[in-house]
């Protein structure tokens, strides 16, 4: 799944990583403090660490925005990008119950969903103004 040896997931990867490079700040961290407590978290729950591009967290979080209605920041976004990822490449057997934990609201970083995003349209206070612009 490692592609970049410079972007980071230094726990997917089993080692610390000095300058690591992400779209998800909150966890651009090369040497995280928890990594034993999170190594411990993946033992005791079966689970996994998974690494996960830029461009799929993005896209992961545009489709919780548009599918959901859930805005998160890239760092949440990161989790549900995995289980796509996990998903399309064949992972999981079905039926599958999987756990994605979005914690981190999208206000966060609203710089990095706006500049994903299209410009905003801006109609005026008015019922017929807003009524044309959605198509009413």
């Amino acid at each position: 799944m490692w592609r970049r040896p410079d972007v980071g997931a230094p726990l997917v990867r089993g080692r610390p990583v000095e300058n690591p490079e992400t779209v998800a700040t909150a966890i651009r961290i090369g040497n995280p403090a928890s990594r034993q407590g999170a190594l411990r978290a993946r033992e005791d729950s079966g689970g996994l660490f998974a690494a996960v591009s830029d461009a799929e967290i993005l896209a992961a979080q545009r489709l919780l925005a548009q599918e959901e209605g859930i805005a998160v920041e890239p760092a949440s976004a990161a989790s549900v990008a995995g289980l796509i990822k996990l998903g399309r490449d064949g992972f999981f057997r079905q039926p599958a119950q999987v756990v994605a934990v979005v914690t981190g609201h999208g206000l966060k970083d609203p710089e990095t969903a706006m500049a994903g995003s299209q410009p905003a349209t801006v109609v005026p206070a008015n019922v017929e103004p807003l009524a044309a612009a959605l198509g009413l």
